[in-house]
């Protein structure tokens, strides 16, 4: 291909010298910016008749008139209903009640100054007549209408209180006076000391230390329910819940006056000399 030709080939032409032309790329690429530009018309041809048909078609279908389904009703056809009247309530007379007579009895007041008059009701002047601020002649009768309550609405007594509350098996915690081991806590110590016995076991093992039992102590002094709260094992745990049970009665705790049963936490030393 000369100089002169190669200014006016394409690039096709280029590609494709002393090729045979006659095969089908050829004429593929020739065709192709053509089928291109075809095809990208035709698209934006389809894009917009989608678009414009809906409004073409709103525009030059046929207006239909509105169904109707409401059928007319003139006033002949509607039937009043009656209206029932609300029932007259009479509200119920009031009563009032009858003035009770007063009679004028102010406080006694710390003046400067006496009054030039002060009139003191005696105590015939009382007799039928109630305190007040004011002199006021009412109905006389109207005293028996005043009825005394049949029961006294102040606090009841202490002891009367403790008495309906307390349950002949209810078991106090903390009261105002505890049970004691008859003798004080020295002869408890004594007693202790004189009646426990060291288990073998746990004189061989050389364990020592407290056992916490709970019991209750009755309203007669007798020692039941014993319990062991924390133990140390190796025979001492039952070994103090022997000797508790064969304590003698115990002075018993008071709540108001009166004994109550109440529970009591007792620790027992076990120590080797």
């Amino acid at each position: 291909m000369t100089s002169e030709q190669l200014q006016v080939a394409s690039l096709d032409d280029i590609v494709f010298e002393n090729r045979n032309k006659l095969y089908g790329a050829y004429d593929l690429r020739r065709s192709y910016h053509r089928i291109t530009n075809r095809a990208l018309w035709l698209g934006v041809a389809l894009f917009l008749a989608a678009l414009i048909t809906p409004t073409l078609y709103n525009r030059l279908k046929p207006e239909q008139a509105p169904v109707e389904y409401m059928e007319p009703i003139t006033l002949m056809d509607l039937k009043t209903l009656p209206q029932e009247e609300p029932p007259v309530v009479v509200p119920p007379p009031k009563q009032v009640a009858p003035q009770v007579p007063t009679i004028r009895n102010l406080p006694p007041e710390v003046v400067t100054e006496a009054p030039d008059e002060v009139t003191v009701p005696t105590v015939d002047d009382l007799k039928d007549k109630v305190s007040s601020d004011k002199t006021v002649e009412g109905d006389p009768n109207a005293l028996d209408a005043i009825e005394a309550p049949a029961e006294t609405t102040g606090p009841a007594p202490v002891e009367q209180a403790l008495e309906v509350e307390r349950k002949p098996d209810e078991v106090f915690i903390t009261v105002e006076q505890y049970p004691q081991f008859p003798g004080g806590n020295k002869a408890m110590a004594s007693f202790l000391q004189k009646n426990l016995n060291y288990p073998p076991a746990a004189a061989r093992t050389n364990v020592s230390g407290r056992v916490y039992l709970q019991f209750v102590v009755n309203t007669d002094g007798s020692i039941v329910d014993v319990s062991v709260v924390k133990g140390i094992g190796f025979g001492c745990d039952e070994e103090a819940m022997r000797v508790v049970k064969k304590m003698p009665p115990w002075q018993p705790g008071k709540q108001g006056g009166r004994p109550v049963r109440v529970k009591f936490t007792l620790p027992v030393v076990f120590a080797l000399e």
